[in-house]
């Protein structure tokens, strides 16, 4: 079993601006900092438990690439709080987790299915884990409103949160 965390992974989550007011907004990463993932190469099994309220705001995002400026320290703590408090509901929903189902060789590296636990509601999810650089990169695509999560919104509506958001991860490959 090969266990990796915050400082041998990196688990990012992206959120994308929308509403008449999206002009003044941002498209945003967030960087989990407390996360465990437990890899069992022998049983094909994956397991994970995210730190709720570890995201921090990393970067703006402008046309897939980040941006170093576009927010002040202050912002980013606000922002930070109102995912963890009013999207995540981290105090009564603290851990999100994932269990594989199921861990399939694929041409381009590994197919892994799995149950995601998340605002205390689970759904089936699928990934594809590509190779690349002695690396996996997974991306999965969720819909808050599918865990029964209320995408952010601000200004009666006008200034809003896309309900999908991405999720990347990079372990090591082993």
């Amino acid at each position: 079993m090969t266990n990796y965390d915050a400082s041998s992974a990196e688990c990012s989550v992206y959120s994308f601006k929308d509403g008449l007011l999206s002009k003044i907004a941002h498209d945003l990463k967030h960087r989990v900092t407390r996360f465990k993932l437990r890899v069992d190469s022998t049983a094909r099994a994956i397991e994970a438990e995210i730190d709720a309220s570890s995201l921090r705001v990393e970067c703006v995002m402008k046309e897939g690439a980040e941006q170093a400026n576009g927010l002040s320290d202050d912002d980013k703590r606000k922002i930070e709080s109102q995912v963890i408090c009013d999207v995540l509901h981290a105090d009564a929903h603290p851990t999100i987790h994932f269990r594989s189902t199921a861990v399939m060789p694929h041409p381009e590296g590994l197919q892994i299915q799995g149950l995601l636990t998340l605002n205390n509601i689970s759904r089936p999810v699928a990934t594809l884990a590509r190779r690349a650089n002695g690396h996996y990169h997974a991306y999965l695509t969720i819909n808050q409103p599918s865990f029964g999560i209320k995408p952010f919104s601000a200004m009666m509506g006008t200034l809003k949160i896309k309900p999908d958001v991405v999720v990347r991860i990079i372990v090591p490959a082993a």
